[in-house]
């Protein structure tokens, strides 16, 4: 129970992701049991941090053998274990079979990108693209006051939707995004619910609430004495489909019935 056997030092960077490395020092110097990291630009400044305080990743990197954070998924062997985020070529595929069912003449798409991100997504998304026949353009945003200026830039180039990566300054600011998207009748999509709960048109991607769950088990077993080096890294196993109607209706867009039998929530 919190407050009572532990105690939870909660540190937000609320969109600027400069501040990311001064608050994983501040709870290093704090010497906290387990650093808990959610979303890919937290963790690098917490890996730089420390390499002895356990760090538990929540819808972290998508390689994180590549990015260096283990030495393998079955063994980490270092401070760093937790569930991963999928960004593959699969998922990919996945987002674009849906999205043509709701837009049949796809053929182009913007990936709104955020610098901080890990490159791994937009590499999944320009190899799975071309095999698909649909040419992307990367957007990459560093701060807030970029972000109309790439929306604007996306619906210029007729790009017919827009993926958005969710992590950092783009998950802060998702509903503005999406209210930009809109204003130029650009289709938004994600592999995150909260981009259609934000007034985006469809997500298809892990279950976030899932990755949460599997992370508390992750922290129980480090707190109980397990060492994260024994602790396997594991890849996301639950998807759902999101639909939000309203948007499809103010799009313009006409949603199958077959698409609505398989969603897992359709927002109306």
């Amino acid at each position: 129970m919190e407050g009572k056997n532990f105690v939870v030092e909660r540190r937000y960077a609320e969109g600027k992701l400069d501040r990311l490395p001064a608050l994983a020092q501040d709870l290093v110097q704090m010497n906290v049991d387990v650093i808990v990291t959610t979303g890919s630009p937290a963790i690098r400044p917490a890996f730089d941090a420390t390499r002895t305080i356990p760090i538990v990743m929540i819808a972290g990197s998508a390689d994180p053998v590549g990015d260096g954070f283990a030495v393998s998924l079955a063994r980490p062997q270092g401070n760093v274990t937790g569930v991963t985020w999928s960004a593959g070529p699969e998922l990919v595929g996945k987002n674009l079979e849906v999205l043509r069912a709701l837009i049949p003449g796809l053929r182009r798409v913007a990936l709104l990108y955020d610098a901080a991100v890990s490159p791994t997504t937009a590499r999944a998304w320009q190899d799975a693209a071309q095999r698909l026949g649909v040419s992307v353009e990367t957007l990459i945003v560093r701060h807030p006051d970029e972000l109309e200026g790439s929306i604007d830039a996306a619906s210029q180039r007729r790009a017919d939707a827009m993926y958005v990566v969710l992590g950092g300054l783009n998950y802060s600011y998702r509903q503005r995004i999406t209210a930009l998207a809109l204003a130029r009748h650009l289709p938004t999509f994600s592999t995150l619910r909260e981009l259609p709960e934000a007034g985006g048109l469809m997500s298809y991607g892990p279950s976030l609430s899932e990755l949460y769950r599997r992370g508390a088990i992750y922290v129980d077993k480090i707190l109980k004495g397990t060492k994260p080096a024994d602790l396997p890294i594991e890849q996301p196993t639950k998807f759902e489909l999101v639909l939000n109607l309203k948007i499809a209706k103010a799009l313009g867009l006409e949603v199958p019935r077959s698409l609505m039998l398989r969603a897992d929530h359709l927002i109306e």
